[in-house]
């Protein structure tokens, strides 16, 4: 059904057509916007709302200049013939949306596409119109064949005409009013005396309004003037069926209708655009479960209002009771909510922040004094009148704004009046916003499942509102505070509390105890949320400079790399050189002593690395050499339960807690020296100690030390990497497998390091 129209102006509804109506820049966007209406067709708000999302972030819509060339296409299909600015204003109004149309499809999102595959294809008739008429309307000498062949003899002939006549007026001097040749009735003639209008032989075309002169045809230009005279006929015939001609195109062409009223509603679209942009609108969700979600709504008609947050439906809250003294923006809290549902859904963004709104089927509204002295009604009756329609129609699908429920009669029964109400309310699972001053209402919300108090802030000192919005805290009246601050007698005031009694006060004490807790936790709220901001603000600093660091460490790293690989090809150079220079029998002394010193040189340069200290992570783990003083014996850790472990001693294995063992740490067998050939000594250390290092740094070591030995004819070698998890042992075996010069490797004897200890042989 359609949306109450006293509900749409009661909201400020037209004003936002208005404003639509200011940003179209078409008649048929004008036309839309003002005839514009909230549906409840979920999904057409849905296509509405991403059409003007790609109008937003994807298309510029470039509309000013296009007419409303629709009662110009009935005339055509009338069978009248349009003028030359008639067509030529169909012609621009096409051309436009054909650029319109390019437009879309160029830069479009997905949404407007549709729109666009409704605008025609009218390139035949807008190129046949602007070949044929030029910027005047006037049409063109090229028009036709026909029509360039009349003109090009009219210019000639005219010019024969004056010289004729130019030459006559010498002749008939004496007897013209004016020495000249002027236009009378399409045809050339001279002003002559009306005394001495008979010495001229000629025909008389036209008298002066005076009567004193005469325009007479010379008798040597009259077969001129007729021929004249018949190519203008020509002429006036052949433009006249050009136009027809052009008329009948524009008739024929049934895509005209369509094209002009999609580009109104992409004017509409283009207005709802500038409106989002100007008002600072954004994009609301639909929700499916009749909740209302507001972050920061303001009322876009009010300058600079205070945003607030506003929700309905959550936590069983469907109705909102706002109590307050007056002009503290109840009203407007109402409004802001009202109108946002009705822009959503009229395909409009709202004045929020975030907005999650439902469909609705109605919103029905008893806002503002109604009075009606021509029937009879006065402001209560007016009331009543439209919350009996409210009554009648509440559901979950309708939003329900009422002001001042249960005002303009006696307060007890009016209040009366109101709860019935707000409990039938309920009872319909209605959701809304409520405004009352009655103090029995705050009271009926504090105990009332679904009904929920709020209040407007008002600064008491400085007697005014602020705005904003306290959800789940009752209003206070002001009343006595404010009427004593604007210097009523203190005797009178003094008066007023009595009559009022302790109990009448009770209420106001205890909202006011409530707004000064209220105040002190939104202070504590204030600082924690500073505090929070600071802190966020130094981590991000923090992994700022992290950031930073990493990768500096990246580059030196890098750097670290390129110089290690220049030294590795440096040294693989010189040692392919001493290994040449080996297989000659005098020279192995001295090829030895350069290895050496070769090998003393990379040592001394090669940066001690200090054995890294594990900040986290535990010492003791699977693989682990404990000493078990319980059992007087050592063995290894098989498994690591929490506080437990599990250590293999012997052939038993043994539960033990880990404050009862202690690490042993593996001693590092004595480095065994060996002899070349016999023949002279050797510092070459066939033992290689790999345990403890990265993977990248033991593989080059264990390449450089094969690659010495080799030279030297050392082998075995003895590699120790220690057991632990076994990825060290696997990838140096990895590696042993691809190079050339391994002849074969295996694990060492038990008693000499067993899995952490790999005998290499090379080939020799």
């Amino acid at each position: 059904m359609p949306f109450d129209a006293h509900a749409l102006d009661t909201l400020d509804y037209p004003r936002v057509r208005a404003a639509l109506q200011e940003r179209a820049a078409t008649p048929m966007g004008v036309q839309l916007a003002r005839k514009l209406c909230p549906v409840s067709d979920a999904g057409r708000i849905e296509r509405e709302l991403s059409e003007l999302e790609d109008a937003l972030f994807g298309v510029s819509l470039s509309l000013g200049g296009i007419g409303d060339v629709r009662e110009l296409h009935g005339r055509a299909n009338e069978g009248r013939v349009l003028s030359g600015q008639e067509l030529l204003e169909v012609a621009y109004a096409l051309d436009a949306a054909m650029t319109v149309r390019r437009s879309i499809a160029a830069n479009s999102r997905g949404p407007l596409l549709r729109l666009a595959g409704q605008l025609g294809e009218h390139g035949v008739l807008v190129r046949r119109v602007l070949e044929s008429l030029d910027r005047d309307g006037q049409v063109r000498d090229d028009a036709s064949h026909k029509l360039r062949e009349i003109r090009r003899k009219v210019g000639p002939l005219r010019d024969r005409i004056r010289e004729r006549l130019t030459s006559s007026l010498e002749k008939w001097a004496d007897v013209l009013q004016d020495n000249l040749i002027t236009i009378r009735r399409d045809r050339y003639v001279l002003p002559v005396q009306a005394s001495r209008v008979g010495q001229v032989q000629g025909i008389i075309v036209d008298a002066s309004s005076t009567g004193q002169t005469y325009f007479v045809e010379p008798a040597s230009v009259t077969p001129l003037n007729n021929e004249l005279t018949r190519l203008m006929l020509d002429e006036e015939a052949e433009v006249r069926r050009i136009l027809t001609e052009l008329s009948a195109l524009v008739a024929s062409d049934g895509e005209i209708a369509l094209t002009i009223e999609t580009i109104g509603e992409l004017d509409l679209i283009a207005s709802k655009a500038a409106l989002s942009r100007d008002w600072r609108l954004n994009r609301p969700e639909t929700s499916n479960d009749a909740t209302y979600q507001m972050l920061e709504a303001r009322h876009p008609l009010i300058e600079n209002p205070v945003p607030n947050d506003l929700s309905l439906g959550e936590n069983g809250t469907n109705l909102l009771l706002i109590t307050g003294p007056n002009m503290g923006g109840k009203t407007a809290t109402l409004k802001t909510l009202g109108l946002a549902v009705l822009m959503h859904q009229s395909g409009i963004y709202v004045a929020a922040s975030r907005a999650k709104l439902p469909i609705v089927d109605d919103v029905l509204v008893d806002v503002g004094d109604e009075q009606s002295l021509e029937e009879s009604l006065s402001t209560f009756a007016a009331h009543l009148q439209h919350l009996r329609y409210v009554l009648k129609h509440a559901s979950p699908r309708t939003l329900i704004l009422i002001d001042e429920l249960g005002s303009g009669t006696d307060p007890a029964e009016g209040a009366a009046l109101a709860q019935a109400m707000i409990e039938q309310l309920l009872t319909q699972d209605a959701r809304g916003v409520i405004t009352s001053h009655l103090a029995p209402l705050k009271l009926f919300a504090l105990e009332t499942p679904g009904l929920k108090n709020a209040s407007m802030g008002f600064d008491l000192d400085a007697l005014a509102p602020t705005y904003h919005l306290q959800v789940g805290q009752p209003g206070r009246s002001y009343a006595l505070s404010i009427a004593r601050r604007m210097g009523i007698p203190e005797h009178v005031m003094a008066r007023a509390e009595t009559i009022l009694g302790p109990e009448g006060g009770l209420l106001e004490r205890l909202l006011e105890n409530l707004e000064i807790e209220r105040r002190q936790l939104s202070q504590e709220l204030e600082h924690a949320k500073t505090a929070r901001r600071e802190a966020v603000i130094e981590r991000d600093r923090v992994q700022s400079q992290r950031q930073d660091i990493e990768q500096r460490r990246h580059e030196l790293l890098a750097e670290a790399s390129q110089k290690a690989e220049a030294a590795y090809a440096q040294a693989l150079e010189q040692v392919r050189g001493l290994r040449a220079r080996a297989r000659e029998e005098s020279a192995r002394p001295r090829v030895m002593q350069e290895l050496r010193d070769l090998r003393r040189a990379a040592q001394q340069e090669r940066p001690q690395q200090s054995q890294p200290q594990e900040l986290r992570g535990d010492p003791l783990k699977v693989g682990s050499t404990v000493n078990v003083p319980a059992y007087g014996a050592a063995g290894q850790v098989m498994e690591v339960r929490g506080d437990e472990l599990v250590v293999q001693l012997g052939v038993m294995k043994v539960n033990v807690r880990r404050r009862d063992v202690r690490l042993k740490e593996e001693p590092k067998p004595a480095a065994l020296a060996r002899t070349f050939n016999g023949r002279s000594p050797s510092n070459f250390q066939t033992e290689l100690q790999l345990r403890g290092q990265h993977v990248e740094e033991a593989i080059e070591e264990l390449r450089s030390t094969i690659g010495e030995a080799s030279a030297l004819r050392e082998t075995p070698l003895r590699v120790v990497h220690g057991k632990g998890q076994g990825v060290l042992r696997r990838l140096i075996r990895e590696y042993l497998k691809a190079d050339k010069r391994v002849d074969s490797f295996h694990d060492a004897e038990p008693n000499q390091g067993g899995h952490g200890v790999t005998i290499v042989n090379l080939k020799v």
